[in-house]
């Protein structure tokens, strides 16, 4: 018994000396959140579980949303192990969380986590927002609709009327990108990846909307093509938008992800990589006259999706970006 208070004496000092936003809580937290959760101003009833978790910034997009709102509850990160994906669940539904945000890897963990996943989700293989409700948790996410969003902001056109190219389309991001593209029907699709056997299940998977449902289905509607400046210049005169799916483009050292050249001033080039904010991908879009965008407002607006499903109300969206920007500022 006098360990445990202890340990909750230790908890409150840590949570007294910092700002909430910005500590990292446990899975072994949670187990005494109740006592954890009488020493915040403001009850923290929302997460976001990663491993690692300690970089995100959605405590800075939701805060500002929840205090605008006069929604009493605050958003925290928490440290969650892939083993204990379950256990921390259970725990902040026993703790009266409205939900929680997932990152990699954990939204993989959360697709068999959780007591209902929607559609889209599941065809993601990846869940990044839960929510509770009558004592079931429920998976969707918010990353492909955020994505719409984002490109609506950007460029002011619908997803669903471009021809897109996504780089990285066989990794998780990618093919989130690519689920959603199939659902909005795009005009065209070519997935990129530097591996065949990685980019084949979601080729497999996008073409039972893109070749069999739409009435201007073609051979060249869907292709699946390698990271080689050869295949890249074959395609890219028939492409509006091209996305970076992949990480490269965080280091100035990584490789250009479109050769020298093959960059054309029509095109719409969005890079969901947003630290740097100015890629290399996008510096040389800007260099060629090409419109271009990072990924902030992707984070932004996939963060807005999560509130409204907890909320069942329009986000805030000026107040999260702000709180965004602010969090990035340099």
């Amino acid at each position: 018994m006098q360990e445990s208070k202890k340990g909750s004496i230790k908890s409150i000092l840590i949570i007294n000396s910092m700002n909430d936003s910005e500590k990292t809580f446990t899975v072994s937290d949670l187990k005494d959140w109740a006592t954890i959760n009488n020493q915040f101003d403001v009850p923290a009833l929302l997460s976001v579980f990663g491993n690692p978790v300690e970089h995100s910034l959605s405590p800075q997009l939701h805060n500002p949303a929840l205090n605008f709102c006069g929604i009493k509850s605050q958003y925290v990160k928490i440290k969650v192990p892939e083993a204990q994906f379950s256990e921390a669940l259970n725990l902040i539904k026993e703790n009266g969380f409205y939900g929680t945000n997932c990152t990699v890897p954990l939204k993989f963990e959360a697709i068999n986590a959780c007591d209902i996943v929607d559609d889209s989700a599941r065809r993601m293989g990846a869940v990044n927002t839960v929510r509770f409700e009558n004592g079931k948790s429920l998976g969707s996410n918010s990353d492909g609709p955020g994505l719409v969003r984002a490109i609506r902001e950007e460029f002011s056109i619908d997803l669903g009327d471009l021809r897109v190219m996504i780089l990285g389309a066989g990794g998780g991001a990618g093919r989130a990108v690519a689920i959603q593209c199939a659902i909005e029907e795009v005009e065209r699709l070519v997935l990129v990846n530097r591996t065949e056997e990685k980019v084949r299940p979601v080729y497999d998977e996008v073409a039972k909307d893109l070749k069999e449902k739409h009435i201007h289905s073609s051979s060249s509607r869907l292709k699946m093509i390698g990271w080689s400046k050869t295949e890249l210049e074959e395609e890219l005169g028939d492409i509006d938008l091209i996305i970076n799916a992949s990480s490269l483009g965080m280091k100035n050292s990584d490789p250009e992800l479109i050769p020298a050249g093959l960059l054309q001033p029509h095109h719409l080039v969005y890079d969901m990589v947003y630290s740097p904010r100015k890629t290399k991908l996008i510096r040389n879009a800007t260099s060629t006259g090409a419109r271009s965008a990072n990924g902030i407002s992707m984070l932004l607006h996939q963060g807005a999706i999560s509130f409204e499903t907890w909320f069942n109300r329009e986000a805030p969206i000026n107040e999260m970006r702000k709180g965004l920007n602010d969090a990035l500022k340099d």
